[in-house]
């Protein structure tokens, strides 16, 4: 009577069981992995903007603050967008026939708004607040990194919610005084206050900024 398998079959069923075996939990391994990658949250990504505006140079270069672009850091939710008259302030005299700057002269021309794409963008059931954060001691650099060495203005961390959760867990070491948020260059030194006693005088309580409701409402 003739075989049903041949010689080659019981290499065949080891091949396709050590297949499974090990391609199961890569498969699953990858889905679990692929939200956190760079590619998922955007991280190092640079849209592309109607205008190619270099923080690089504004900041770094000619030392502009960060309030002077985004006004309502201080009072408000969102940090807000500047103008297009705020651009041309400094523009009406300066770069006033440059290419790349069409944009904005036509945008104040027209009086229709540059439409900038966000660099940063949380879910709709998010909520995030920059005034409540630069009240508290937390700087600029914390969460959109270098931006004075930024030539295209790009997204520095992930958002995650684990990465939120890990500021808001042990705050301490991310705090400055209010005086230095919006200095990118700030470095901690022997002067500066403990964490703790920031901490304190910012009336800081870890237990709190873990209820869901902080950022879920």
């Amino acid at each position: 009577m003739p075989a049903i398998f041949g010689p080659g079959a019981d290499l065949a069923l080891r091949l396709v069981l050590y297949g499974i075996a090990l391609g199961v939990p890569a498969v699953l391994g990858a889905g679990l992995m692929m939200p956190s990658t760079s590619y998922e949250t955007g991280r190092d990504r640079a849209p592309v903007q109607p205008v190619p505006f270099s923080h690089q140079h504004h900041v770094g270069g000619l030392g502009l603050d960060c309030r002077y672009c985004h006004d309502s850091v201080e009072t408000a939710a969102s940090a807000g967008m500047p103008p297009s008259y705020t651009c041309m302030t400094c523009h009406s005299q300066i770069w006033t026939s440059a290419p790349m700057l069409a944009p904005v002269r036509a945008s104040l021309a027209e009086h229709k708004p540059l439409h900038w794409r966000r660099v940063y963008d949380l879910p709709d059931y998010v909520f995030f607040d920059h005034s409540i954060h630069v009240a508290k001691g937390v700087g600029c650099s914390e969460c959109h990194g270098p931006v004075d060495h930024m030539p295209l203005t790009y997204k520095a961390t992930s958002l995650a919610m684990s990465w939120c959760l890990d500021c808001h867990r042990n705050p301490g070491p991310r705090l400055r005084p209010r005086d230095q948020v919006f200095n990118l260059n700030w470095h901690r030194t022997s002067e500066t206050p403990a964490p703790d006693a920031l901490m304190a005088d910012y009336g800081i309580e870890v237990g709190k900024l873990q209820n869901c409701s902080i950022c879920h409402r």
